[in-house]
């Protein structure tokens, strides 16, 4: 229980590559807010900032350090919509509904956009976003989704690209073409997650870290929320762990934990190229996923080195695994040497739908972006600081969804988890 409480920020590229230090000091007293937000990693730290914008008295508590998550070491891309498919939505929610979600994946998009400039934040931040297709099958999925985004909600920002015009950006021959989408993009998640911190302390938020939430008590006027040394009284909490929602004990989680599938994304970075190399892998700047179910992506970082990811769950060497995988997209960097390899837990649903809602009224939760966090963290921030303040008019829209649960403990969900990533690559090799 607890498992990344007191922890210190694992060796990544990003956190060497990190453009500023913030340590805050543990909770040791009792304090009071009128919100008090669990997390910093890009959830809580959105909730945190949009609140302060509004007025609020904010603490955020964080069991480790700022972005010790997904936050400070994922892939760092800022896509647009969603992991499932539109026409899943449309099922659920009928076209209304599912116009809005679509409004506020954009928004998502914007959020970034306006952040960066607002605060200033050094984070990279670049558009464009690649989605490639292994085969004329998984192209014809391509196809479908630029013609649904177009007709149904008027989204002109994607355009299909054939196998030769994908070639005059990409330095691969294993792809038959792509949907380039010029809104979505990348940023370097870590200094992202920093420059949230920063603004948020700016405007008078509060962020005690290494200090693990243990305990809430819940009653309809507060919210008592104790961590291992200090106390937090609030009107309203937010609980913004993500996939480490699962290591906190079930009198604070009340069970959402049940609606995470935690997989391990693997990532490694490459010796920074030389300009020829690096355009002969990227020369647009995009960042880059395949389509298979189990995908990889990759981009080029500001210093040229290719960041190069999977979503598995092995115990074998993985940097070993990530360089094949990478030499078979890219077999132009043979003799480059790998001077990073990490990893880290996205916080996946079983349907790939996002899981917002309410332990009580005052108690607020988002998590299950599942690989779509970059982005709609910062939607989820805004949705949920509208709901505190009275209208949870579009929170209501995420919580709506169906998220599955999964019953039976740690020990059922990675037995889940090996034997989903073992059905999907077989599904990937037969699509």
């Amino acid at each position: 229980m607890l498992e990344f409480a007191h922890q210190e920020h694992i060796k990544t590229y990003y956190y060497d590559s990190r453009n500023q230090d913030i340590k805050q000091p543990a909770l040791t007293d009792h304090q009071l807010a009128d919100v008090c937000v669990i997390g910093a990693g890009f959830g809580g730290l959105s909730a945190a900032l949009e609140l302060a914008e509004r007025g609020k008295t904010v603490i955020v508590l964080e069991g480790a350090r700022i972005g010790f998550g997904a936050s400070g070491r994922s892939g760092g891309q800022a896509i647009n919509g969603f992991e499932d498919g539109i026409d899943e939505y449309v099922k659920e929610l009928g076209l209304e509904q599912t116009r809005k979600l679509w409004e506020m994946s954009l928004e998502a998009i914007d959020i970034i956009d306006e952040r960066v400039a607002k605060y200033n934040i050094q984070c990279d931040w670049k558009k464009g976003y690649a989605t490639l297709a292994l085969n004329n099958r998984r192209m014809d999925d391509l196809i479908a989704i630029e013609k649904a985004s177009h007709e149904t909600f008027g989204y002109s920002n994607m355009q299909l690209w054939d196998k030769a015009q994908l070639q005059q950006h990409l330095g691969s021959d294993i792809y038959v073409g792509g949907l380039y989408d010029t809104n979505s993009g990348h940023l370097h998640p870590l200094n992202y997650c920093l420059g949230l911190a920063k603004a948020c302390l700016d405007l008078g938020v509060q962020i005690y870290e290494q200090s693990p939430v243990i305990d809430l008590e819940i009653s309809p006027s507060k919210v008592v929320v104790k961590t291992d040394r200090g106390v937090v009284t609030a009107a309203n909490v937010v609980i913004a762990t993500n996939a480490y929602v699962a290591d906190l004990p079930y009198r604070i989680q009340h069970g959402t934990a049940r609606k995470i599938l935690p997989v391990e994304s693997f990532i490694i970075a490459t010796e920074p190229l030389s300009q020829s190399l690096a355009d002969s892998v990227i020369n647009n700047g995009m960042s880059v996923c395949d389509n298979n179910l189990l995908l990889d992506y990759y981009r080029l970082s500001a210093d040229n080195r290719l960041l190069f990811g999977s979503d598995s769950s092995t115990n074998v060497d993985m940097v070993q695994v990530m360089r094949q995988n990478m030499l078979h997209v890219f077999p132009q960097l043979e003799n480059v040497k790998i001077d990073y390899g990490w990893a880290g837990p996205i916080d996946m649903t079983i349907n790939s739908k996002p899981c917002f809602g309410r332990i009580s009224p005052n108690v607020f939760y988002a998590h299950g972006y599942s690989g779509h966090g970059v982005a709609l963290t910062g939607i989820a921030g805004r949705v949920i600081a509208e709901a505190i303040e009275g209208d949870d008019t579009r929170f209501s829209v995420f919580e709506s969804l169906k998220v599955p649960s999964i019953y039976g403990g740690r020990i059922i969900k990675n037995l889940a988890t090996k034997i989903g990533v073992k059905y999907y690559k077989l599904l990937d090799k037969y699509r």
